[in-house]
């Protein structure tokens, strides 16, 4: 009778009850088996937590000593399920589109490397597949953004820790970049820029950001945001703000900046190495890269002030379904922000990592194994239970 209800119900599990009859038996098996197979699922869903499958990417921290780089800093790294297939390689294709908007001038640099080996002349160490991209949103002139454009790369592929470990090796740079503007006599040191890198070696890829540019990776079709806007009124910006004798006025640093990390902007900061409310230090997050991760997409504030992370992925994924053009999907996300009337300049990056469109996804529920209902898990839970 269970069975059947259940079934009515829209599982298809059955409870370990007793049977006196060869049918009921290998009804009571079959369910058995399922339960077996499914037994994870099960025992998370009838405790209250959510079956294993529907759980996030993990993320891991690792710290840095404070004597090198701010307490508060974190390196988050996440894996994918995929990354056991080690023969897979990414291919690095991108497109970008840059527009002034609504602005009287242009103050957005960005930089596009598809193949970085190449670029470094076969820099020794170096694996067969590299990439390195990046988007600076200046404010106060383009000093700032030119500078860290030029030589952000240079101080990561310099440092004393390339390649042997990425992750200090690009937080350095960000702070040596930072310190080496300052000394540029010739340059306006008023001026700031926000960065957001995406660094690429063989298959493992790490964002870099200090600002409110924002890196969305899509993996098959869903939005994966790899870094974190950095915004003053943001709790852990604030705690950090104020922690450093910080104020925020109507959500500008100091009533002056609408963001909290930035590089340049001088006439903020104390002596080089003083912790200080406006911060150069970047947070990074890591992934190695699988078949499932389709594209990049890195873009300044002007865009995602007017478009939700889920929904640049979803029109890129239609637009690169459609024609398969990097450079043509990120003018589309442009256009897109223009009509939604966006208030700020607009830099967009498209990177591909394979040389075909994505895939279709197929949403046609599985016939195999369906999903238990909530009234089938009701019968199924009150059933354990008696049977214990």
């Amino acid at each position: 009778m269970f069975l059947e209800a259940a079934m009515a119900a829209g599982t298809d599990y059955s409870p370990p009850l007793e049977a006196g009859n060869s049918t009921e038996r290998r009804e009571i098996s079959d369910v058995r088996d399922a339960l077996s197979e499914n037994s994870d699922d099960v025992k998370q869903t009838l405790s209250g937590k959510p079956p294993r499958h529907l759980s996030v990417a993990r993320h891991s921290a690792t710290l840095l000593s404070p004597s090198e780089l701010d307490s508060d800093a974190r390196v988050t790294g996440a894996r994918s399920p995929a990354d056991i297939v080690s023969s897979y390689m990414p291919v690095f294709r991108c497109g970008s589109c840059a527009e002034k908007g609504p602005k009287p001038y242009m103050e957005d640099k960005h930089i596009c490397i598809d193949n970085l080996p190449e670029h470094l002349s076969d820099a020794a160490g170096f694996p067969s597949s590299g990439a390195f991209y990046g988007v600076f949103d200046g404010h106060g002139g383009t000093d700032a953004a030119s500078f860290v454009r030029n030589n952000i790369l240079k101080f990561i592929i310099k440092d004393s820790f390339f390649p042997a470990c990425l992750e200090k090796a690009i937080k350095s740079a960000f702070l040596k970049a930072d310190y080496a503007f300052a000394d540029e006599s010739s340059l306006d040191i008023s001026s700031g820029t926000t960065a957001l890198t995406a660094f690429i070696y063989g298959r493992k890829m790490i964002v870099a950001n200090a600002g409110d540019c924002r890196a969305v990776l899509g993996k098959r079709g869903k939005a994966i945001e790899m870094s974190k806007d950095h915004k003053p009124n943001y709790t852990s910006e604030r705690q950090r703000i104020e922690k450093l004798g910080g104020v925020i006025y109507d959500g500008y640093l100091n009533g002056q900046l609408s963001v909290s990390r930035a590089l340049g902007d001088w006439h903020m900061k104390g002596p080089k190495g003083s912790a200080c409310p406006l911060s150069a230090e970047p947070e990074l997050q890591e992934i190695v890269l699988s078949e499932e991760d389709e594209f990049l997409i890195m873009g300044c504030d002007g865009l995602w002030d007017v478009m939700s992370s889920q929904c640049a992925v979803t029109m890129a994924r239609k637009e690169l379904m459609l024609h398969n053009d990097p450079e043509r999907c990120s003018r589309e996300l442009v256009r897109e922000a223009l009509r939604r009337n966006t208030c700020d300049n607009l830099t967009v990056i498209v990177v591909c990592f394979s040389p075909d469109p994505p895939l279709r996804v197929d949403v046609t529920p599985s016939r195999v194994r369906r999903s238990i209902s909530a009234e089938g898990l009701n019968l199924l839970k009150g059933a354990l239970e008696g049977s214990l």
